[in-house]
Parts: C-alpha cells; sequence; structure tokens
C-alpha cells in the first residue's frame, strides 16, 4: 500500500525546508506511537564495512538529521547504518533562507544550508539520548567563520568530540556550501588534513581504548586526475573509507528550469552518472585496499545495486526520498541483497 504519496503531497504544498522538518516530525511521533513497527520487515544482507558488521548495507546520509534529532525513528525505516550532522564545532545558523529546492521533474533536490547546526556539543547530547544500538556515523565540518588555513582545526575538535560516541566518523570536505571547503580536496591539502587527522585518530585509539574509523566523503565534480590522487592520498594515509559522492554543482541537467539558476548543491538523479563515474573510477585507482560507500543519484533499487557493481561496500540515500519515501529503504535493501 503506497501510503508515502498522499503525505508527500501535503508535504510539497510548503517549501522545502519547512517540509522538511516536518516530515521528521511527523516520522518522530509515527516511531513514538509505535506506527512504524506495523511495517513488514525486510529481510537484508549482512555487510562488514570498515571493520564494522552492518545488518544491511543501505544507510542514511549525512544531511537528513543534523542534529541527531531523529536517529531512533531514522532508523526504524530499516536502514542498515546511519549517518548524522555535518556537524561543527560550534552552532551556525547557515546560509540564508530560501535555501532548500525541490525539482520536482528531476527528482532532485538543490540546496545552500552551509552547515546549519547547532553544534557538536548538542549532537552528542541528542546521540546519548537515542536509543539506537546499531552502526552510527557522525559527520563532521567546519564552521564557516573558521578561515580555511586553519581548517584543521575544526577538524580535530569534531573528531575528539565525536570519537568516544560513533561508530565511525566522516570528515565532510566535499560540501559546496562552504567557502573554499572543497580546496581541502586537493593534492598537500588533502595529504596535510588526512594525515592529521589520522594522527590524532591513533591518539585517540589509545586513550579510549577502541578504534573507530574515519572516512573522507568527495565531491562528484572531479576529473581524472583528482580522483587519482585523491586514490592515492587516501592509501598513504591509510584512511578507514571514502564515501563518493556528495553533491554538485553542475547543473546543466536541468537545462530549462528556473531553478537551475540557484547556487547550491544538486543531489538526486541527475547527480547519478557524474557521483557513479568518480565511484567507478576511484574503485578501480583503490583496487580494494579501502571500502567504498556509494552516494548520490539513487532513485531506485537498481540505483543502489548498480554502486555496488561498480564497486561500493555499502549505499547511503537520502534525496531520493524525498521522492519516494521510505518504501526506497526497503526496495534498495531488497536489491542489494
Amino acid at each position: 500500500m503506497d501510503f508515502y504519496t498522499p503525505i508527500r503531497n501535503i508535504l510539497f504544498r510548503s517549501d522545502a525546508e519547512t517540509s522538511h522538518h516536518r516530515a521528521l516530525q511527523w516520522l518522530k511521533y509515527a516511531e513514538s506511537c509505535g506506527v512504524l513497527r506495523c511495517m513488514p520487515a525486510v529481510q537484508g544482507k549482512p555487510v562488514k564495512l570498515m571493520g564494522l558488521d552492518l545488518p544491511n548495507g543501505v544507510g542514511l546520509a549525512a544531511g537528513l538529521d543534523k542534529n541527531g534529532e531523529y536517529i531512533d525513528a531514522l532508523a526504524a525505516l530499516g536502514f542498515g547504518f546511519i549517518e548524522v550532522g555535518t556537524v561543527t564545532p560550534l552552532a551556525q545558523s547557515g546560509n540564508p533562507k530560501p535555501r532548500l529546492f525541490r525539482v520536482p521533474e528531476h527528482q532532485a533536490v538543490i540546496n545552500r544550508m552551509g552547515f546549519n547546526n547547532d553544534g557538536i556539543d548538542r549532537l552528542i547530547a541528542n546521540v546519548r539520548a537515542a536509543k539506537f544500538k546499531g552502526v552510527l556515523g557522525i559527520n563532521i565540518g567546519k564552521n564557516a567563520a573558521t578561515p580555511i588555513e586553519r581548517a584543521a582545526d575544526d577538524y580535530l575538535i569534531g573528531l575528539e568530540k565525536a570519537y568516544p560516541h560513533a561508530s565511525y566518523i566522516t570528515v565532510n570536505i566535499s560540501s559546496p556550501n562552504t567557502q573554499n571547503l572543497r580546496n581541502l580536496q586537493a593534492g598537500d591539502e588533502l595529504s596535510k588534513l588526512l594525515e592529521t587527522l589520522k594522527n590524532k585518530q591513533s591518539a585517540l585509539h589509545t586513550a579510549h581504548g577502541r578504534y573507530v574509523p574515519v572516512a573522507v566523503k568527495i565531491a562528484p565534480d572531479l576529473d581524472e586526475a583528482q580522483i587519482s590522487d585523491i586514490a592515492r592520498i587516501v592509501k598513504q594515509c591509510e584512511m578507514d573509507g571514502v564515501i563518493a559522492t556528495n553533491t554538485t554543482i553542475d547543473k546543466s541537467s536541468l537545462v530549462a528550469s528556473p531553478l537551475a539558476q540557484e547556487a547550491g548543491g544538486l543531489s538526486g538523479l541527475p547527480v547519478r552518472a557524474a557521483a557513479n563515474r568518480v565511484l567507478a573510477a576511484l574503485a578501480a585507482e583503490l583496487d580494494g585496499s579501502v571500502p567504498l560507500v556509494g552516494a548520490g543519484g539513487i532513485v531506485s533499487g537498481s540505483d543502489a545495486a548498480e554502486k555496488l557493481r561498480l564497486g561500493a561496500t555499502a549505499v547511503q540515500l537520502y534525496s531520493g526520498m524525498v521522492y519516494r519515501g521510505p518504501e526506497l529503504v526497503r526496495e534498495c535493501i531488497r536489491a542489494c541483497a
């Protein structure tokens, strides 16, 4: 039974950001009332990712639950792992509104949110309050006010504070909505940042007596030379994983849509080809030495399965759920199994 379509029709009467928060609030209420327990279980295929045991390889991408307020409700949809954030050391309001747009004719979303979040201390309090005991990733970024040359300081704060509470940590250097952030993907800058974070990870491993994997999330707007360079550095720094990819700044696929002129990252169906190109190239460069999570453009189960064929160990969803709802999670679990 398609219960999401009438809900989507109601949500789409409001602007995208209002609908986003409303949908999460409704989902939380449904979980607290036990409604989500009525959904038939889908048997997934267990997956090992970065040394972590997942009940299935379909995860929630960062960005949907920036502050970790809805972990239990989202987990009830059947995800094999949940990633919250992006979170920064200090709370920040993000970019001016409007900053989130639906493009229904392309099953796409444009966002220029700008890492709006309540700060890492608030996120950790929410994580501690959640009942969820599965695999939880925390995605960390830098504050907009922090100069790019001091970005490592923010990532070190995020890593240290998130470490005791996360199953894994993702370093987000690929959002197009924080000025100059993507510069950190390049050559020496990436190498210095990842080496610094890996050294800190080693110290935290000793201090806490547990190893928390650290992954890096990259953009789809990379050429072959850049992909090759990232692969080299990821192997050299012994990163635990790579998430490919974030949103794209290329909106040429939107053709005549007036929203093609909006600034921000494009996600959903239009990013699928670019994300898959980067994923496949990275998989060829890494040759199994570093596990990959495929993200970007998953709007059907076959899209998720294609990511696995291209070399991903697991996948992550977000924008496709705006149009497909919770059934997309179930469909992807079946397809990946």
